[in-house]
């Protein structure tokens, strides 16, 4: 029995795993505003917000995402909507 729940929870976490790769999405940095909190990703689409490929401002949650990156970085983020406004919550180069 414990063989079979070993086996479950590895397939769990690989899913989780695969699961929020998905969510990422390919964009180009364009702009930081640390003062503001927001950077500008000119971006592929980004299927959990059913949105087009475009250039659009984020809000970054939390601030110190944007110290990862610089204008110009080719990078995968993570966004979603909070409390109404289309932010950032991971980012990697």
């Amino acid at each position: 029995m414990k063989t079979k729940m070993k086996m479950f929870l590895a397939a769990a976490a690989a899913l989780a795993a695969g699961t929020s790769m998905a969510q990422m999405t390919e964009g180009e940095v364009r702009k930081i505003d640390k003062d503001s909190g927001k950077i500008t990703i000119k971006h592929g689409e980004i299927k959990n917000l059913d949105m087009p490929p475009m250039s659009m401002v984020f809000k970054a949650q939390p601030a110190g995402l944007l110290d990862k990156v610089q204008v110009g970085d080719k990078v995968r983020f993570k966004a979603e909507k909070v409390g109404g406004t289309y932010t950032v919550t991971a980012i990697e180069k």
